[in-house]
């Protein structure tokens, strides 16, 4: 079934539909549960309030293999958490003699990178480091960029463009013995890898709920204790110990606890159900359309994620065209504002406009069947048609 019953929702990776066991646990905390967690020492609904949000911490602590609840610091989504986590630490960091340089890579989400370029204007050293043409960071790259005064290592865990996973436990065994802070945007990999912040050696680490099937509007920060200290973009009564003040989302919290410890249950099953959807979609395209040019890195990518190039199409076109089908598919990020740009991340990755200007996203999700993926190949192959048919007059 699709996401709004009136269409075959194939853009996943910009949100996803809230789960229904998601809202049940939510509903409550609107009426009942409506106390401050702030007001717990003062009455009862201040302390049923505390208690929802303590449960929402130790379902993100379990998922990411958290030792202490002081290391989840709720925040309003992922962009807030990337710069919490960026600008916070570097900061500090400059604050105390510690260093002001920071590493990141050209393919990182916009969240991490416009935050780097503030603080480059604010005066801080930054690296930026390339992609080969699969979107992989090479770890020898991070560690030949780390000198004396690095302060941080900021990788996304898997593209929301392409899908490409990284090198993650790599990565973390360089930062590990460099001694430098090892944050990840983690958005599009919770449900799908293998997120243990001690395996992979991770400092932060920055989720969002509405990328996995929970509200809009929450997300969270794993910060692990005594790692790191950050700078707080906000002031007010110094809430989630001093980092980031304001009264605790706890309808939101709730909603992010339970969909974080679903994604954890449906691991596997997700994986196997989206990734045969991809697969079968991928293989019908790639047969029944030419000139179709497959995204990202053939293996270590999302099971979810489907990035194609169909030469002899326009991207914006094509997803005008799905889009007024039915089908609801992208181009680039969804985080971005309307103007009409490049892919970054494609641009990144190789070097041929004819590539990146037909490139489409299509994000598979739980609730997609194989009928609505069938559906969807034979729509975008009619439309394919008629656009090359357009455009070779």
């Amino acid at each position: 079934m699709s996401a709004d019953n009136t269409g075959v929702y194939l853009d996943h990776h910009a949100t996803t539909p809230t789960d229904q066991q998601v809202v049940d646990v939510m509903e409550s905390t609107f009426t009942t549960g409506y106390g401050n967690p702030a007001s717990r020492t003062n009455h009862k609904a201040g302390q049923d309030a505390h208690e929802l949000v303590s449960t929402g911490r130790r379902q993100i602590m379990d998922a990411l293999g958290a030792t202490r609840s002081e290391e989840i610091i709720f925040t309003s989504g992922a962009t807030e958490s990337d710069n919490l986590a960026i600008k916070g630490a570097m900061r500090e960091a400059q604050k105390q003699n510690e260093g002001n340089h920071l590493i990141t890579a050209a393919t990182e989400h916009e969240a991490v990178l416009e935050a780097c370029e503030s603080l480059r204007e604010d005066g801080f050293e930054v690296t930026v480091l390339p992609v080969n043409e699969h979107g992989l960071v090479d770890p020898d790259d991070v560690e030949a960029a780390i000198d004396n005064n690095t302060v941080l290592v900021s990788i996304m865990a898997a593209n929301n463009e392409v899908g490409t996973i990284a090198p993650m436990e790599e990565i973390g065994q360089v930062t590990d013995e460099h001694d430098v802070l090892f944050h990840t945007d983690a958005v599009q990999a919770v449900g799908y890898i293998d997120l243990d912040v001690n395996s992979l050696n991770l400092d932060m680490i920055s989720i969002s709920g509405h990328k996995i099937y929970g509200p809009k509007g929450v997300g969270a920060l794993y910060v692990r204790y005594g790692a790191a200290h950050l700078e707080p973009l906000f002031h007010g009564g110094g809430h989630e110990r001093g980092w980031r003040s304001g009264t605790l989302n706890v309808p939101g919290i709730t909603g992010l606890g339970k969909a974080i410890e679903l994604a954890v249950e449906e691991r596997t099953s997700r994986t196997e159900d989206v990734g045969s959807l991809r697969d079968h979609f991928q293989e019908r395209l790639v047969d029944e359309v030419d000139d179709v040019l497959v995204n990202g890195h053939p293996d270590q990518r999302l099971p979810n994620n489907l990035n194609v190039s169909i030469l002899g199409t326009n991207d914006q076109r094509l997803v005008a065209r799905l889009s007024e089908d039915g089908i609801y598919a992208a181009t680039g990020s969804a985080c971005s504002t309307m103007e009409t740009t490049e892919s970054h991340v494609l641009t990144a990755m190789f070097d041929d406009q004819d590539r990146i200007q037909s490139s489409v996203r299509f994000g598979f999700g739980k609730e997609n069947t194989i009928k609505e993926v069938d559906e969807a190949v034979d729509i975008v192959k009619q439309n394919v048609n008629r656009l090359r048919k357009f455009s070779s007059f």
